[in-house]
């Protein structure tokens, strides 16, 4: 991934990821040692039904089940999955793996559904696989972009494509040979992720913030000072190339 100037760029970390998505998620699977239940708006309101996390200090998740425990043993399935349309959209997977207290399709409060927590799973795009537990996830914030997000990039594409162009001056190498479409895959408090697309692949590119977003209304103002940045440098080299 290429960076900013030559400082490591700023990102989530792997909890606060896992947060994000299931924060925007608006489906999952739920898989049983019964088969697999696909789950989709079922609070009404575009997010997936509420999972509360609890501990499961004495159980292990490879332990045979407990034909007496009345909690069923599964992994809640959620893909990551980028609104704009760029190459190879699955950004991460994740799953969760536990007891629910209650078996899937039975009626809950509220929508809201409980799980003694074993680990989560993230597999990320670049293929790397990261276990998080419950600790980290309890500590761990959620990004305040996280639910706006998809909407935040879907406007730059549709109504502020220059601007995607001019925030290629900022990578370092400056020149972009080969690079045939450039569109933004990923905002989140840290920073933005342009997906650089070539003929026969793509690569990505962070850009930091100057500042972590606190407030989603201070996204605007953090793409401008990168612009701001963009502005002063040299297009010489910048021009995406034809040929």
């Amino acid at each position: 991934m290429r960076r900013l100037f030559n400082t490591p760029p700023a990102e989530p970390c792997s909890a606060e990821r896992v947060r994000s998505i299931l924060t925007a998620a608006d489906s999952m699977t739920v898989v049983t040692d019964e088969g697999r239940t696909e789950v989709s708006r079922l609070d009404g309101t575009g997010g997936p039904e509420r999972v509360h996390l609890h501990p499961a200090p004495d159980r292990e998740w490879d332990a045979a089940p407990d034909p007496d425990d009345s909690t069923v043993r599964a992994t809640l399935e959620f893909t990551d999955v980028a609104p704009t349309p760029v190459r190879d959209r699955i950004r991460a997977r994740l799953s969760l793996s536990g007891w629910l207290l209650e078996p899937p399709g039975h009626a809950v409060p509220e929508g809201s559904r409980c799980m003694e927590f074993s680990h989560a799973v993230l597999e990320t795009a670049d293929r790397r696989t990261i276990t998080v537990e419950l600790e980290e996830l309890m500590a761990a914030e959620t990004d305040p972009l996280a639910v706006c997000e998809a909407g935040m990039l879907t406007h730059l594409v549709d109504d502020h494509a220059d601007v995607v162009g001019l925030l290629l001056r900022l990578l370092k190498p400056r020149t972009t040979p080969g690079v045939r479409r450039v569109l933004p895959l990923a905002i989140d408090r840290y920073g933005i992720t342009l997906r650089l697309e070539h003929d026969s692949g793509h690569e990505d590119a962070r850009l930091a913030f100057p500042h972590p977003v606190e407030d989603a209304d201070e996204a605007g103002e953090r793409i401008h000072a990168l612009l701001s940045s963009a502005r002063l440098r040299s297009p010489r080299n910048w021009l995406l190339s034809d040929s």
